[in-house]
């Protein structure tokens, strides 16, 4: 399994599978922090959420989700999840594709300054 730096300006995430034909996250974003917006050549995504509340930008669409609601993010979609809750957001990330690996994000837009 790839080692890496799992620890982000927003919250975290745990590495939980990472297969040649999936891989599987845990991830935690702080109250108040959102992902950058961005967007997949190689891989699609499904997002699970375990706890908390986000809402997601998935497109021109805007998604509010709760425990147990999810959405899937197709290949090259440009999307987003936001916590704007008192609470970490806790959701799972299915991978689908043909790579997995950190280089494969295209930040279109960041909190950080990691465009």
């Amino acid at each position: 399994m790839e080692e890496i730096d799992s620890k982000r300006p927003w919250g975290h995430y745990d590495v939980l599978a990472d297969e040649t034909d999936y891989k599987v996250k845990r991830i935690i974003v702080h109250a108040g922090k959102r992902l950058s917006l961005q967007r997949h050549k190689l891989r699609s995504e499904h997002w699970y959420v375990v706890s908390g509340e986000g809402e997601v930008v998935l497109g021109d669409a805007r998604i509010s989700l709760t425990p147990g609601e999810f959405v899937d993010i197709a290949r090259g979609q440009i999307h987003r999840i936001s916590n704007f809750g008192s609470d970490d957001l806790i959701f799972i990330e299915i991978q689908r594709g043909d790579y997995f690996g950190e280089d494969d994000i295209e930040r279109i837009e960041d909190d950080f300054g990691r465009n």
